[in-house]
């Protein structure tokens, strides 16, 4: 006889892996547009508004930089990060409790419903609030992530467990990949050149952009009402979430398990330290190596391909002989290593030959970290509470991304992106000598 698991697992897990999928496009949809973005509500913002009063507050800060405008279209991208980022810091243990009590089913509908939400209002976000509302709005509504990593504990068995969540990386990945190229290939299809009439109803240059996101999450959506079927068996349901544990750090605090706070705090830290990656990848390779928005397209498709490689061979393939806790504390030396080999290749080799060296070996590194690492959570989380404590576990990662962009901004602009890249991979130190006393889970 079949298992709930085992019948559920062909049909949930491909369309866990699609939300995952989207919900990654709409947080990295706009990493190449910070720049023209800010370009454009420069030019159509009213001097008294919102956003002047935003941008003033941008420019105070980046003129005592050297480069004071590539500073200011830094904090610029980096703001709006930070905004999708702390709200999906903010919701995603509200999520992931609220499924472990309702089911992931109905929350999912809901969550991928609001973000259709937020893709339509980024499509008419001609008005600057708009744009930010999206943006809120996206943050809330991704916090879904935690329900749909829980959902891949609920069709796993504790052996193949590392195997789904090579899958969850995958999607990671690929969504990475996707938004980026998506916004980069849309930027110059503006909409309003063709019909100018939809200037009316808000749309802007970069409307096709947010079309695109807005279709695959109509599509994601009916895909689950269609084909989604419900993965957290009545019974092993749990109580659902108190107010005070809507605070995520309260949470974290008040788990009973020492283990399980251990390992939120270690994925903290590994989100922490590979953000300063993120956010100042572009303007270190514009600034050393004359890189373009193209170039950059070229350098995100390139992690993509690795990582879904890793993510799809070499985490599935290995994990499971060397074991979670290995295979973190393995991605996570293997990323420190290559953050700061990308400091030398850029900033003192300028060399894109040995950049693309190290980004294979950051790539590598932190496919190992981010499964080995989601694995050894929903192992060491009892069933009835995997949405709640992964709802913690990524929200904890979300504030590291919320956070990160301001530290690696500011220390970029003052020091450096070779010093920047350095102090990156020693700081991933900290984590790896905490990961040292996390136990291997039994299976």
């Amino acid at each position: 006889m079949s298992t709930p698991a085992s019948t559920t697992k062909p049909l949930s897990l491909g369309v866990i892996f699609l939300t995952l999928y989207i919900d990654l496009i709409g947080f990295s949809i706009f990493f190449p547009l910070g720049p023209e973005l800010l370009r454009y509500y420069i030019a159509h913002e009213p001097t008294d508004g919102l956003f002047a009063a935003l941008f003033a507050q941008l420019q105070s800060i980046a003129h005592t930089t050297e480069v004071p405008e590539m500073a200011t279209a830094a904090l610029f991208a980096g703001l709006l990060g930070s905004v999708y980022s702390f709200m999906q810091f903010i919701f995603s243990p509200v999520w992931g409790a609220r499924s472990d009590r309702l089911g992931r089913r109905p929350v999912l509908l809901l969550t991928i419903a609001g973000n259709a939400l937020s893709f339509l209002l980024l499509v008419c976000s001609g008005s600057f609030t708009v744009f930010l509302i999206s943006r809120v709005l996206g943050g809330i509504m991704g916090g879904n992530l935690a329900v749909a990593v829980a959902a891949v504990a609920d069709v796993t068995t504790r052996e193949n467990r590392a195997k789904g969540m090579g899958l969850v990386g995958a999607a990671f990945a690929l969504g990475f990949l996707t938004g980026p190229a998506i916004g980069g290939l849309t930027a110059h299809l503006n909409l309003l050149e063709t019909w100018p009439g939809l200037a009316r109803f808000g749309f802007h240059p970069f409307s096709a952009a947010a079309l695109i996101g807005l279709a695959l999450c109509v599509v994601n959506l009916a895909w689950v009402a269609a084909r989604f079927r419900e993965t957290l068996l009545a019974d092993r349901r749990g109580a659902g979430i108190t107010l005070r544990e809507r605070n995520p750090l309260r949470a974290l605090l008040t788990l009973p398990d020492r283990t399980i706070r251990r390992a939120n705090v270690v994925g903290f830290l590994v989100v922490f330290g590979f953000s300063f990656f993120e956010t100042i990848i572009a303007f270190f390779t514009a600034d050393k190596l004359g890189y373009t928005p193209r170039n950059l397209t070229v350098v995100f498709v390139y992690l993509g391909v690795v990582s879904i490689l890793t993510q799809g061979v070499l985490v599935r393939r290995f994990v499971p002989r060397i074991g979670e806790k290995r295979a973190s504390l393995f991605g996570i030396g293997l990323m420190a290593a290559a953050l700061a080999a990308l400091g030398w290749a850029i900033g003192v080799a300028q060399s894109p030959v040995w950049m693309f060296v190290a980004l294979t070996f950051c790539s590598v590194g932190s496919g190992f970290a981010n499964v080995g690492l989601s694995s050894l959570i929903s192992l060491y989380a009892p069933p009835e509470e995997q949405g709640k404590v992964t709802g913690i576990y990524r929200s904890l990662g979300f504030l590291a991304r919320a956070c990160s962009p301001a530290l690696a901004g500011v220390m970029f602009f003052q020091v450096g992106g070779t010093v920047t890249f350095v102090f990156a991979g020693a700081f991933l130190a900290l984590p790896l000598a905490l990961g040292l006393a996390l136990p291997q889970p039994h299976k």
